[in-house]
C-alpha cells in the first residue's frame, strides 16, 4: 500500500518566511501522525460553511462549558480555514446548546500567544487554533498547562493527552482536482499558487501537480503546471509562487492575471482569502478562464464566483472541529492526532454545481476510479511517481 505523505510536527519553525514571488521550501522534519480521534472521523463532510460566518462574537454562556476558538490572521470571515472552524465551533453549539463558544482573531503572530492566554484565564474547556503557524504556541501552552485542553486545525503533535491534532491529507483530494483541471483544460496549461509557503499549502500544490502527471501518463497529454515544481527528495518541498500571505486580495489578483497571461487557463489558489482576489481577476477575464476553490465548497462560502469553480477541493473543518469541542464537553476528548483522507471523507471534491453538466460523463467516472485507487493504496499521490510534462 502507498504511504501518505508524511506530516509535520511542532519542532519545526513556524514564523512565516520573507515574502518572495518565487521560493523553494527548506528542508523539513516529519513523523506519522499518531491516534486518530475516532468521534472525528464519524463525523466528517456532516456540515459546511455557510456563505458568511461573520457571526456574533459570543453566544450567551447557557451552560457550564465554554468553547473557545484563536483565528489566525486570516480573519474570521476569510471564506477558508478560519470561517470553517467557526462554522465547526457554532455547530457544536447546536447540536448542544450549553456549550457556549467565542473567539478572539489574531492580527499578526504576535497575537497568538495573547490571545491563548487570554483564553486560558477565562477557563475554557477546549481552545481550539486555526492553522499551522498557530502551532508552536499551543504546544507550549499545552505543555505549561495538561489541564487545559488544545487542538489545532492543520497540524498534527507529538501525543500528549490535552493535545489534538487534526490534519488533512489533503494531497488526496488534490490529486483528483489536478486531474479534473489538466482534462478540462483548453490551453494544456494549468496553474497553482500559494499563500505561505509552508506544508500545509504545499501538500495541495504537490498532490494538483501529482493529478497532472497522472493525467498526463494515462491519456498521452502534455498539461504544463506553472507555479509549483516538487522536489525529488521531498515533493513537499519545492520551487513555487506564493503570495507571502493569507490576507492580500491584491497579490490574489496579480498572481493569477500572471499565471493566465503565461497560458493557464484553470488556477487553483492555496492562500485562503488572497484566492478571492484570483477569483475576481478569473472572472473578470472571462471563459475558458475557471479555477479551483480550497478548503471549503467555494460555491457556499463565496457564491458570487460559483459560475468560475468547476470544483472545491475541500477537507471537513466543521465536522472535525465541531466532534473536537463535543468530546471536550462531554468528558470524551482524546489527545494524539486526527487524518482527514478520502476513506473516511475528512478530504474531498465538493458537488461540480454549475459545471455538473460541463465536466464530460467520462471524466466523472474517471474521478470515482481514481478516488477508489487512493483509497486502496493502489494509485499513488507522489508526484515524482510519475513523469513530469
Amino acid at each position: 500500500m502507498e504511504r501518505p505523505l508524511a506530516r509535520q510536527t511542532a519542532d519545526r519553525d513556524t514564523a512565516p518566511r520573507p515574502r518572495r514571488r518565487l521560493r523553494r521550501g527548506p528542508g523539513l522534519r516529519w513523523v506519522v501522525a499518531g491516534a486518530i480521534l475516532a468521534v472525528v472521523a464519524s463525523a466528517c463532510g456532516a456540515a459546511r460553511p455557510a456563505a458568511s460566518v461573520a457571526a456574533a462574537k459570543v453566544l450567551p454562556r447557557s451552560g457550564s462549558f465554554l468553547g473557545c476558538m484563536v483565528t489566525d490572521t486570516g480573519g474570521i470571515d476569510d471564506r477558508s480555514f478560519n470561517a470553517s472552524s467557526w462554522q465547526g465551533m457554532l455547530a457544536a453549539h447546536a447540536a448542544d446548546h450549553a456549550i457556549a463558544v467565542k473567539y478572539l482573531q489574531s492580527t499578526s503572530a504576535s497575537d497568538y500567544v495573547p490571545n491563548i492566554t487570554a483564553f486560558e484565564r477565562q477557563h475554557c474547556g477546549i481552545i481550539v487554533t486555526v492553522g499551522f503557524l498557530m502551532a508552536t504556541a499551543t504546544l507550549s501552552a499545552a505543555k505549561a498547562d495538561h489541564t487545559q485542553k488544545f487542538a489545532t486545525v492543520d497540524y498534527t503533535y507529538p501525543q500528549m493527552s490535552n493535545l489534538l491534532g487534526i490534519h488533512y491529507q489533503t494531497d488526496q483530494d488534490a490529486f483528483l482536482g489536478g486531474y479534473l483541471a489538466a482534462a478540462m483544460s483548453k490551453s494544456g496549461v494549468v496553474g497553482t499558487f500559494g499563500g505561505i509557503d509552508i506544508p500545509t499549502v504545499t501538500i495541495y500544490m504537490t498532490g494538483f501537480v501529482a493529478g497532472v502527471r497522472y493525467y498526463d501518463l494515462h491519456n498521452h497529454a502534455h498539461v504544463k503546471v506553472l507555479g509549483w515544481t516538487p522536489s525529488k527528495s521531498n515533493p513537499l518541498n519545492g520551487t513555487g509562487l506564493f503570495t507571502g500571505s493569507f490576507t492580500s486580495q491584491a497579490d490574489g489578483r496579480i498572481d493569477a492575471t500572471t499565471l493566465m497571461h503565461d497560458g493557464a487557463d484553470i488556477i487553483f489558489p492555496v492562500a485562503g482569502s488572497v484566492g478571492l482576489g484570483a477569483a475576481a481577476a478569473i472572472k473578470a477575464a472571462g471563459p475558458p478562464n475557471y479555477m479551483e476553490w480550497v478548503d471549503t465548497d467555494g460555491c457556499i462560502s463565496a457564491p458570487q464566483y460559483c459560475s468560475i469553480f468547476i470544483t472545491s477541493v475541500t477537507k471537513g473543518i466543521v465536522a472535525s472541529v465541531k466532534a473536537a469541542v463535543l468530546a471536550a464537553a462531554h468528558g470524551t476528548f482524546r489527545g494524539g492526532n486526527y487524518n482527514g483522507t478520502l476513506a473516511n471523507n475528512g478530504v474531498g471534491l465538493s458537488p461540480f454545481h454549475d459545471f455538473a453538466n460541463k465536466i464530460p460523463q467520462s471524466v466523472q467516472r474517471e474521478l470515482q476510479v481514481l478516488r477508489a485507487g487512493i483509497i486502496r493504496g493502489t494509485i499513488s499521490v507522489n508526484p515524482n511517481r510519475y513523469p513530469a510534462g
